[in-house]
């Protein structure tokens, strides 16, 4: 299976790097911002700057939805996963449109409120995974995992 994890640097990068029980026996890519951090933690995995910041950022989202295209095509990961923030979107768009099958995990620090990532790929997201049993009356289909710290 060869899976993609793709998030914004700092504590999403952090939370998809504690999935590592997981993603270290699989074919795996990294889709990321280029800063130290990412650096710092992805120096021995195939990693791919996106264009930040995301936030808010309509000509970022433009350039991440071709840069999603070129690497997905190039790719073709069976599993695309995140945690946000806003460069997970065109990837879980376009990830749908090539087949992949995807998995979001809402951060922790969101007890009872969406994030806006949250709520645009929820609607597309094969399994959207909460911390949180608060958090399913936001998202009825989630899977209350509990925490991953």
């Amino acid at each position: 299976m060869k899976v993609c994890l793709v998030g914004s640097s700092g504590g999403h990068l952090a939370h998809l790097n504690m999935l590592k029980p997981f993603w270290s026996e699989q074919d795996r890519f990294w889709v990321t911002f280029d800063k130290e951090d990412a650096r710092s933690i992805l120096k021995d995995e195939q990693f791919y700057p996106c264009y930040f910041p995301t936030n808010r950022n309509f000509k970022n989202l433009v350039k991440n939805t071709f840069l999603a295209l070129k690497i997905l095509r190039k790719e073709r990961p069976d599993v695309i996963i995140s945690s946000g923030a806003a460069v997970a979107v065109p990837f879980f768009y376009l990830g749908k449109l090539f087949g992949a099958k995807t998995v979001y995990i809402e951060v922790f620090d969101r007890i009872d409120k969406p994030t806006v990532t949250g709520k645009l790929v929820y609607p597309v997201t094969d399994k959207f995974i909460v911390q949180w049993e608060e958090m399913k009356t936001v998202y009825p289909k989630a899977i209350n995992l509990g925490s991953i710290f």
